[in-house]
């Protein structure tokens, strides 16, 4: 059965969450350098059979675009030419960030651990991931 995969596209760093392939649970799988992402998933869907791909849509709370969300919409494009046979969806990642820091705060992680960034980027892609297997189920 094949998994969903989530994206916490950031310029510097990437989040990536995948599902078991039952679709039930939604873990972090890696945070990974930007500009490594596209090896790291030709590489991960030779290894694993991945049918949806949900890519974290930035967006301010009024709607309008950010910055990055340019950035998100050229990597969805580009995904559904190389993987033309998966689903490329965007979701609104509003607020991820933020619940993540909050999740890792709650957790009891120690400040070390806290200020990975890293750690934020995995986690938010796995909210982004839960929100979509959520809404689908």
């Amino acid at each position: 059965m094949a998994r969903l995969m989530a994206i916490d596209y950031g310029t510097k760093r990437t989040g990536l969450a995948v599902s078991d392939p039952l679709k039930i649970i939604a873990s972090g799988l890696d945070t990974i350098d930007t500009h490594r992402l596209l090896d790291f998933l030709g590489t991960y869907f030779k290894e694993e059979e991945v049918e949806t791909i949900v890519i974290g849509e930035p967006r301010h709370a009024d709607g309008n675009p950010t910055k990055i969300t340019h950035l998100v919409i050229g990597l969805e494009r580009k995904l559904k030419k190389l993987y033309p046979e998966k689903k490329v969806i965007l979701q609104d990642e509003a607020f991820t960030s933020a619940e993540a820091k909050q999740i890792i705060l709650q957790s009891g992680a120690k400040k070390k651990k806290r200020r990975e960034k890293g750690l934020v980027d995995k986690i938010s892609a796995v909210l982004i991931l839960q929100e979509y297997m959520e809404r689908n189920r």
